[in-house]
């Protein structure tokens, strides 16, 4: 039994959603289906995953631009990509129960970053066709891509990844004028202050990437909406246990 500190006081608050970073990404490879599996297995509500094109254009579940032999992505056609990297849709099977919060990866140093609208497209196209709107989050460092995704179909809820430690107002500010839903900070960034702050303006709050027991506990007694992690099941406990306290 983990032993957690809560910090915050009582709870009154909803129960933020375990989210499963890659999956259950300590116990398998990450973005692979056995991770995913794992994950829903451990408890978790959700599970974060990244998004590319293949050669032939489909959404493969990948972090890196390049596999780990060197070969591009972006330059491999998907039948003829590594077993353990799976196709979008082969992801949302392997996490039926769950929702999903697909990273679209083109941060610009990437060399598929000029293909970034495609791949908002596809996702777009992909998505409802998996899991109603309420089960599904685009998220991305580019603040270009959620809007590319909001402006497919403004019913696909949609958030900003955050890591720069700039003003929290003016990040806030800024999710709201676009129009997204959801704020997804570096769990660094993030006090109760900027939760409190988000909520007022209507915004969903996802912490990443938190291992550790006491900030979990610390996090779900401030409100988060989302705690994104890599240990699936130790989360769930904790949360499970901050909430019930």
């Amino acid at each position: 039994m983990c032993q957690v500190v809560v910090h915050g006081g009582p709870m009154n608050k909803p129960k933020p959603l375990v989210i499963a970073h890659r999956g259950a990404s300590v116990d398998h490879p990450e973005n692979t289906l056995a991770a995913f599996t794992e994950a829903r297995v451990q408890g978790a509500d959700w599970v974060e995953l990244d998004v590319r094109l293949s050669a032939d254009e489909v959404l493969v579940v990948h972090h890196d631009a390049h596999l780990a032999n060197g070969r591009l992505i972006r330059q491999v056609e998907a039948a003829d990509l590594p077993d353990e990297v799976p196709s979008l849709a082969e992801a949302f099977e392997a996490c039926d129960g769950m929702g999903v919060n697909i990273e679209v990866k083109n941060l610009p140093g990437d060399p598929d970053h000029g293909d970034a609208h495609l791949v908002c497209e596809a996702v777009v196209g992909l998505a409802e066709a998996y899991r109603p709107f309420e089960m599904l989050l685009v998220s991305s460092f580019e603040m270009d891509s959620v809007d590319r995704i909001r402006s497919s179909d403004q019913r696909l809820p949609t958030g900003w990844l955050v890591m720069e430690r700039s003003g929290p107002g003016q990040v806030l500010e800024r999710t709201v004028a676009h129009g997204h839903g959801a704020v997804n900070p570096w769990d660094d960034l993030i006090d109760e202050a900027l939760v409190v702050a988000a909520h007022e303006l209507g915004l969903r709050v996802n912490a990443w990437t938190v291992d550790d027991p006491d900030r979990i506990a610390q996090l779900t007694a401030w409100g988060v909406d989302g705690i994104i992690t890599n240990l699936p099941g130790i989360a769930r406990q904790i949360v499970d246990e901050v909430v019930q306290a």
